[in-house]
């Protein structure tokens, strides 16, 4: 009883991939690709220009073949969607990024987001949140909207 009472608390606690979550904790490619998704449904859509773009990123930046990309992104959407926050993602990626390798992700971010050619509040505001965790300073992010453009 008291172990289904841990197992239930440690789930909702914040930054906590909690026990039913697929994400592998030693596999930084599944939080930044669970970042990239997160940005790309912010709008409420995950259009197919999202898509193809978090793919092709998949393969140039992770060195994936066509049918990795899409089982990276599978585990990323289904570890995303298991998720308290995006807090168990960002501090994976904190952890085993260096500053430069950050802001690469968040040039990464910023094309994903600009990828279907809409750019709306709901967006903007999780991409500075998610800087913000990432522990980018805004003079970074901006450098890596205006390398995305």
């Amino acid at each position: 009883m008291f172990e289904a009472l841990r197992r239930l608390v440690s789930d909702s606690v914040p930054g906590s991939a909690g026990a039913h979550s697929r994400v592998h904790p030693h596999d930084v490619r599944i939080a930044a690709c669970a970042l990239l998704v997160e940005l790309a449904c912010a709008d409420g859509q995950f259009s197919d220009e999202e898509q193809h773009r978090i793919l092709e990123i998949m393969q140039r930046h992770f060195g994936v073949d066509a049918a990795g990309a899409k089982e990276l992104l599978a585990e990323a959407a289904a570890a995303n969607r298991d998720a308290v926050d995006h807090f168990v993602f960002t501090r994976q990626v904190v952890k085993e990024y260096n500053v430069g390798q950050r802001i690469v992700l968040a040039e990464l971010m910023w094309q994903v987001v600009l990828a279907d050619g809409d750019f709306d509040e709901q967006e903007a505001y999780l991409i500075r949140k998610m800087a913000n965790l990432l522990e980018l300073e805004p003079a970074y992010l901006s450098q890596a909207r205006k390398s995305a453009e």
